[in-house]
């Protein structure tokens, strides 16, 4: 009788032509289907497909799960993006992701982008990553670590890097970190608002500090919550 023997298993999900791996916490269920779909953050990746260009220098806030690092590199063949991520569980998957795609050309940074450097704070681990956060009071019972995470300033990152596109998705933190920079060098920026937690006053300030910069609203880029904006167009 032959011998039956079982196919290795695919250790990725393949997903915008790169090799996202699996992992039990984060490449499970809805995340999963989008991924394979190609529509995971999909407002997000077109607009970068349509705005960004190869050898734009990319400052990302909110490094997630590595996927928009990973596509900005491999994918548009950009010279360099400096990902901030504030969440120390997620820097091992993500080094994971890039790893998987070859990319050496992202300046990954566990650090909290803030209006002006400061000592570290601290930042709760939980069982689930995802819901690991800066609010020690929420789920007490499921913080498994607690990190301290550095604080860098704005101002001198972006003197010190000179990105030419910003993507930013903070989970709010847009209201209030975006006008403390100067973003007159760039030539274009692709946000992710979050309305229900900034307002009105959080959605203009946000504007506000764009136009500060010389950059006006892209229609054309833009679609729901993703909005994008351009020096010249």
């Amino acid at each position: 009788m032959d011998q039956v023997t079982d196919k290795p298993r695919n250790p990725f999900i393949m997903s915008r032509g790169m090799k996202i791996p699996k992992h039990p916490q984060l490449t499970t269920g809805r995340v999963r289907g989008a991924l394979k779909s190609d529509t995971y953050e999909r407002k997000e990746c077109e607009a970068v497909m349509r705005i960004v260009r190869p050898g734009d220098t990319v400052l990302e806030l909110g490094g997630g799960i590595g996927y928009m690092s990973t596509l900005l590199a491999s994918v548009k063949k950009v010279q360099r993006v400096v990902t901030y991520e504030a969440n120390p569980a997620l820097i091992p998957y993500i080094r994971s992701v890039h790893a998987a795609n070859d990319v050496t050309n992202v300046d990954l940074r566990n650090a909290l982008l803030m209006p002006r450097a400061g000592d570290p704070l601290p930042f709760h681990i939980r069982r689930n990553f995802l819901a690991s956060s800066m609010d020690g009071d929420v789920d007490v019972a499921d913080i498994v670590e607690t990190a301290q995470v550095p604080q860098h300033g704005i101002c001198e990152v972006l003197e010190a890097e000179k990105p030419s596109v910003l993507v930013c998705d903070i989970e709010g933190a847009e209201a209030t970190l975006l006008p403390s920079g100067d973003w007159s060098g760039l030539r274009a920026a692709i946000i992710e608002l979050h309305p229900q937690w900034i307002g009105p006053a959080g959605v203009r300030a946000v504007f506000d500090a764009m136009h500060a910069g010389g950059l006006t609203y892209f229609p054309k880029g833009s679609e729901g919550k993703v909005v994008t904006f351009r020096r010249d167009w």
